[in-house]
């Protein structure tokens, strides 16, 4: 067996390996054309000589892997490699091929620096899948390993174990029916001085409060951004759910809960993926302000601006104990798949 970086022609044979996986039922990734591989997986971001090696046996390609050095893109840690996707042939299953393109990847590795291999939604090369027993539709990244994958089993005998557990959730917004709960938590909240809803920009409340308060800089960079983008009456979304490059017409409707001039809960930003999906960015809510029914009121008005944009889906992960999940599953939301956040040292 030899086992060498992928070189042009190689790529027929592993578009053959990923697709037969997918109709075989292994994985719940779409089927890849020349194109679309090249896309995704040469030629994005973080992938470098050594992102794919093949295993060859008997002069065919045996089977593959994809993975990413540590710091060989913004926001990669030192010392942290990436597993991306391991396929093997049919044929050559049970034959050793797979974990030795696996030892293989790890010596690289280590020669560039890295002490862990994560699979992990912090490599950049993201990969859409299919929503089991769904017309379809789909999200944009897997979080983790798929727990209920075949090849599962075979990344605990090699040495990866749970770092986190997480669950994928999905509704058919078709579904979706506001309980009258809602408007009652609404009023409430609103006697209290708190407004739920979408946020005006002229307000300029304050947010550094809530994101210390969660200890979060993502959310505020993201409330920030947002708030600059409203302001200046530009469009700030995400380039990946532009329709045909086709930017946005104007900023991304943001759904905040504000009391007395601080945000105190936010969720969206509103936004439609090409696919049909309502894009599920997170939720937050101001530690002091929990327990109030302020996350439920957010999540149920973002369902309720998707239906309205024209969404046809929407799916999330959370973490498998989260206590969100229950405002999730309330709103209708139904767990769709487990994913693990897996690590194995070098």
């Amino acid at each position: 067996m030899l086992i060498r970086n992928m070189a042009p022609e190689d790529i027929s044979k592993i578009i053959h390996i990923w697709n037969a996986c997918v109709s075989a039922g292994d994985v719940l990734y779409y089927p890849m054309t020349e194109a679309s591989f090249r896309r995704k997986m040469v030629e994005n971001i973080g992938c470098g000589p050594d992102s794919l090696i093949v295993a060859e046996k008997d002069g065919q390609v045996a089977g593959f892997l994809h993975g990413v050095a540590p710091q060989s893109f913004p926001g990669g840690k030192p010392g942290c490699a990436y597993l991306t996707v391991l396929m093997v042939d049919t044929a050559s299953r049970g034959q050793g091929v797979g974990r030795a393109l696996l030892n293989a990847f790890a010596e690289r590795m280590k020669a560039q620096g890295a002490d862990t291999l994560y699979i992990s939604s912090v490599n950049p090369v993201n990969l859409d899948w299919r929503i089991p027993g769904t017309p379809g539709h789909d999200h944009n990244n897997m979080p983790g390993a798929d727990a209920a994958c075949p090849g599962y089993p075979f990344l605990e005998r090699c040495g990866f174990s749970v770092r986190y557990r997480e669950t994928a959730m999905y509704m058919n917004l078709a579904d979706y029916r506001p309980s009258g709960k809602v408007e009652e938590i609404r009023k409430r909240l609103l006697s209290e001085n708190i407004y739920t809803g979408p946020y005006d920009a002229g307000w300029d409340c304050g947010f550094d409060r809530m994101c210390d308060g969660v200890g979060s800089d993502y959310w505020r960079d993201v409330l920030r951004t947002e708030i600059e983008a409203w302001k200046a009456g530009r469009p700030n979304a995400d380039p990946r759910m532009w329709a045909d490059g086709i930017a946005p017409k104007g900023p991304r409707t943001l759904l905040t809960a504000v009391h007395e001039g601080q945000i105190v809960g936010f969720t969206g930003p509103v936004d439609l993926q090409k696919s049909g999906r309502g894009w599920f960015t997170g939720i937050c809510t101001d530690p002091s302000f929990e327990r109030r029914g302020i996350a439920t009121v957010l999540f149920n008005l973002l369902m309720q601006a998707f239906v309205q944009e024209g969404a046809a889906f929407s799916t999330l992960f959370t973490g498998l104990d989260n206590p969100a999940r229950k405002v999730y599953e309330r709103a209708g939301m139904r767990p769709v798949r487990q994913f693990n956040l897996m690590t194995m040292k070098l």
